[in-house]
């Protein structure tokens, strides 16, 4: 696509002045528009992702992002003037930006009711210390995705990083996380903190979020994964449709990958236990049947944003679907505050993949259209650890020997050593059973006793 500077600010000036006034009452105040302050000249083509839109004349683009908060493709407008008189040539209707992947500094944004990003002024609180979790059972993975990120994007993923590396204990080179270009940036970043907390983002990019890099962590756990061992694939960013049953995930300028086509990637993996999906993009509800269809794990949850031929809604920050499913696993906001309601609806101290959708869907956005499937009713029932106690009767005695050292050290080199001692909770609990059984049968006798007394 070549262009060339326009020398003419009072051209640009009248065609802003233009597509402004243009604008309905309505539009005025959900539209935001864009200039490439270049020249395009006669003959070159546009790119609108997929779709193509020639340039009869040498010309100025204005794009019209009608739905600001909608994670693409949703609708927007290419405006073309004429370079030379100003005037409105062409109007097309599309799907998806002129540069999803990276914006270069000739295009502005000039008209900006809808704010996508802004920094709110939040008190930022630890979370409630729980009861350590342990997981002895079988090895845990998570692939994070995210191709032509935004910085909302970016920080889903950052979000979910640190509530399976704090909350959960997964381990680091468990965790595959692929982001925008192979670093923790964005479209329209560098990244610098996390809206969370404010801190610096911990998140180990170990990829780009391309087709191929995907492909090649799936590649990487074909070797892995073992019959007990659980996999938790959280896919972002952007989505397309193309028609009923040709959903596909939008990746870090490359190849589009059709749900088909990742379903058939996903059998490609040997038999475990435990399959969770979580789809933040638009039209993911086109991959939950296919993902059950080819998954090889005996347990297999998908949980998406939308229905297949629906757009997800983005936030200034977050995207709603996504964080709130997070957050119904992390038992917490992103800054640390309390949830609309609790989802362990049970009381078990598990958060079930299906108590995780259900919270998400409770408090989703009315735009949203949140979709959930499970292969059975015991799918539903799998969580984060593959051995999550919570409710020991010693658990009041760990949390109040704990807390003064966890209010004092950095959250993660608390959970790091609390991590550690893993095996030595082992121990503890291996002699708190044989006690316990022998306290068992002791007081049962005496229950026994007492009612035949009483009856």
């Amino acid at each position: 696509m070549k262009s060339s500077e326009t020398d003419d600010d009072g051209i640009l000036a009248r065609i802003k002045d233009h597509a402004v006034r243009e604008l309905s009452w309505h539009r005025s105040q959900t539209t935001n528009l864009h200039i490439e302050q270049k020249v395009f000249k006669k003959g070159v083509v546009i790119h609108a992702y997929k779709q193509r839109i020639p340039v009869e004349q040498n010309s100025v683009l204005v794009f019209a992002d009608d739905a600001p908060l909608l994670n693409w493709a949703h609708a927007c407008r290419y405006l073309i003037y004429d370079a030379k008189s100003g005037r409105l040539a062409q109007e097309v209707h599309a799907q998806f930006p002129p540069y999803l992947i990276k914006t270069p500094e000739s295009y502005q944004i000039f008209h900006e009711p809808v704010r996508v990003a802004y920094d709110p002024r939040l008190w930022y609180v630890k979370p409630w210390l729980r009861c350590p979790i342990r997981f002895p059972l079988g090895e845990r993975y998570a692939v994070l995705f995210a191709g032509a990120s935004n910085n909302r994007h970016t920080n889903d993923l950052e979000f979910l990083y640190r509530t399976l590396r704090d909350l959960y204990g997964f381990r680091d080179d468990h965790i595959y996380c692929l982001n925008y270009d192979g670093t923790i940036n964005y479209n329209g970043g560098p990244a610098t903190t996390w809206p969370g907390d404010g801190t610096t983002y911990r998140m180990p990019v170990a990829g780009k979020g391309t087709k191929t890099d995907l492909e090649a962590v799936f590649d990487d756990l074909k070797k892995r994964l073992k019959k007990n061992d659980l996999l938790l694939v959280h896919t972002n960013n952007h989505g397309g449709y193309d028609g009923p049953g040709k959903a596909y995930l939008v990746t870090y300028s490359g190849p589009s990958y059709y749900a088909a086509d990742f379903a058939s990637k996903l059998a490609e993996l040997p038999p475990y236990n435990t399959l969770m999906v979580m789809m933040e993009q638009c039209h993911a509800g086109g991959f939950n049947a296919p993902i059950l269809a080819k998954s090889t794990a005996s347990l297999t949850t998908v949980a998406s944003a939308c229905l297949e031929p629906n757009n997800s809604i983005g936030g200034a920050n977050f995207d709603p679907f996504a964080r709130d499913w997070i957050a119904a696993m992390a038992g917490h906001t992103p800054s640390g505050g309390a949830l609309a309601s609790n989802p362990d609806t049970d009381g078990n101290g598990r958060i079930y993949a299906e108590e995780a959708f259900a919270y998400a869907d409770a408090v989703h956005d009315p735009y949203d259209t949140p979709v959930y499937s499970e292969t059975s009713e015991a799918a539903g029932d799998t969580h984060l650890g593959q051995r999550y106690r919570w409710w020991w009767w010693y658990c009041p005695l760990v949390v109040k020997l704990l807390e003064p050292i966890y209010l004092r050290m950095p959250i993660p080199e608390f959970y790091e050593k609390l991590h550690q001692l893993a095996p030595r909770f082992e121990e503890v609990e291996r002699l708190l059973d044989k006690d316990g059984k022998d306290l068992k049968n002791t007081v049962e006798a005496r229950l026994q006793k007492l009612f035949v007394e009483a009856f």
